[in-house]
């Protein structure tokens, strides 16, 4: 196979691509999945609710023992020794009190007529016993109490098991579980916020199509009105100057279709980004705007229906929070048990005399420490907590008194979209006769061109009304349901 054949089938793949990729069709589905898996924010959402999860799990081992293990080495330049120097002790006996004392058996006498009697170091009579003079004494080398301690080691496994610390572990655990709902609910909040973003982004790229649809419509119109004119100018029956005032329109009309074109354009683009796709893709919208026109009455149920909405959800766990933070302070006051138990190992030992081999042995024991005073310090922390608490209540109560306010105001707005697409719709249908009847009285004769164009514009601008009617039903119901909590987030595959 030689180059310009290779050359013609790429081609040929890149031109099926193309075309391909001009007619792909979108749905607003298609839209939110790809924005979902798209969006940064969405991203830094999950990785924080993967991180609240985490801390839920950490805190849940906070019940569970914590086991240790420790190992030492010290080397010492100096040995260990009780004594100074060399000693010797004096050997007594014990009285019947137990007390240390000497019998004259013990100490040097000499005679002192038919009895004998202590003397001291100088060899005279003496009656106190701190002069007594030992005939028999210990001796005690230094050397027998010197103990090596050049190298020492020591190492340990042990465990710590809470017993009871106040519940101030079950309060830092429901802490990070609200904290984990929290995170999620964040989660929901920002892909909802994102699927409102793309839908706007979506629906005025489909209003901005059908903009343009009406604009090439209406130049066509304004086209054969021209030719019209025209030709009944070459018949004599039309002036120049009609002939300039639909030139003048249809250049209008070909501009206002460039302007039209332009902004289908840069709307593509920025669905484009939104989604995630490249800028310069192009593709079809797949959905039609078809509503609806009934008003509707949520004044029964509204306080249930913003119950369900994300910030209500967030303000809830917030509360949760602070009444996991108000048991966190109470714990202070309570007192902390905890059991415990350890090996340890060590050499040079002690445990059978002075001995240079590695030795251990086992203790197990449960510790208690109770909080008695502190100048009120535990208190005023209880007390601040407590305000904290109270603040997240009155916030939560502010605040859902201001969604409903708002669901009220959007309700409000889509029963108002509602009515303007009906009262654009019989405009239109006005237009659309106007229009018909100025065709044809235009073509017996009877209607102006200058009445014609009239008739057109004003036909162009009663269908640029329905379509931004339409356009805006779809919104301020999407809005409405925003304010209500009814918009749900589908379940993606963000990895994708």
């Amino acid at each position: 196979m030689n180059k310009r054949k290779i050359r013609k089938i790429l081609f040929a793949a890149a031109v099926i691509f193309s075309i391909n990729a001009q007619g792909q069709n979108l749905t607003l589905d298609s839209c939110r999945n790809m924005a979902l898996r798209h969006n940064k924010s969405a991203q830094i959402s999950s990785e924080a609710l993967l991180a609240a999860q985490d801390l839920r799990k950490a805190a849940f081992t906070q019940f569970l023992p914590s086991f240790n293990a420790a190992g030492m080495y010290m080397y010492n330049s100096k040995s260990l020794s009780v004594l100074s120097e060399d000693a010797v002790l004096p050997v007594g006996s014990l009285s019947s009190e137990g007390k240390f004392t000497y019998s004259m058996d013990d100490i040097v006498t000499v005679p002192y007529g038919d009895s004998r009697v202590p003397v001291n170091a100088q060899g005279q009579p003496t009656t106190d016993p701190s002069q007594f003079v030992p005939k028999h004494v210990a001796y005690l080398p230094k050397d027998a109490l010197t103990f090596d301690m050049e190298n020492v080691f020591a190492a340990g496994i042990g465990f710590t098991q809470p017993i009871f610390m106040g519940g101030k572990i079950l309060a830092l655990y429901k802490m990070a579980k609200a904290a984990e709902n929290l995170a999620s609910i964040t989660v929901d909040n920002n892909d909802i916020n994102i699927m409102i973003q793309t839908d706007e982004a979506y629906w005025r790229v489909v209003s901005l199509q059908k903009k343009v649809d009406l604009a090439k419509e209406y130049n066509s119109l304004l086209q054969t009105t021209y030719n019209n004119v025209k030709a009944m100018k070459d018949e004599g029956v039309a002036t120049n100057s009609d002939l300039l005032n639909v030139q003048v329109k249809l250049n209008e009309s070909e501009m206002t279709l460039t302007k039209a074109e332009n902004g289908l354009n840069l709307a593509k683009m920025l669905l484009n980004q939104i989604c995630g796709m490249d800028l310069s893709q192009d593709y079809v919208l797949g959905d039609e705007v078809s509503l609806s026109d009934d008003d509707i009455n949520l004044n029964a149920n509204i306080k249930q229906e913003i119950n369900n909405r994300p910030e209500a959800l967030m303000l809830e766990e917030n509360i949760n929070i602070k009444r996991a933070e108000v048991d966190v302070a109470r714990s202070r006051f309570m007192p902390n048990i905890a059991a415990s138990g350890n090996y340890i190992l060590s050499n040079p030992n002690l445990f059978n005399g002075f001995d240079k081999s590695f030795s251990g042995m086992f203790t197990v024991g449960v510790g208690i420490t109770v909080p008695v005073f502190h100048f009120g310090d535990r208190v005023h922390t209880l007390r601040a907590a407590k305000h904290q608490l109270r603040i997240a209540e009155i916030t939560k109560e502010e605040t859902m008194e201001k969604l409903e306010l708002q669901a009220n105001m959007k309700q409000n707005s889509r029963n108002e979209a509602s009515k303007q697409s009906a009262m654009a719709e019989n405009n239109m249908l006005h237009a659309e006769e106007n229009l018909r009847t100025a065709q044809i009285g235009f073509e017996e004769g009877v209607i102006s061109t200058s009445d014609l164009m009239q008739a057109q514009t004003a036909w162009v601008s009663a269908k640029s009304e329905v379509i931004d009617a339409k356009i805006n039903m779809v919104l301020t119901e999407l809005y409405l349901n925003q304010s209500l909590g009814k918009v749900k987030v589908p379940q993606i595959d963000r990895k994708k």
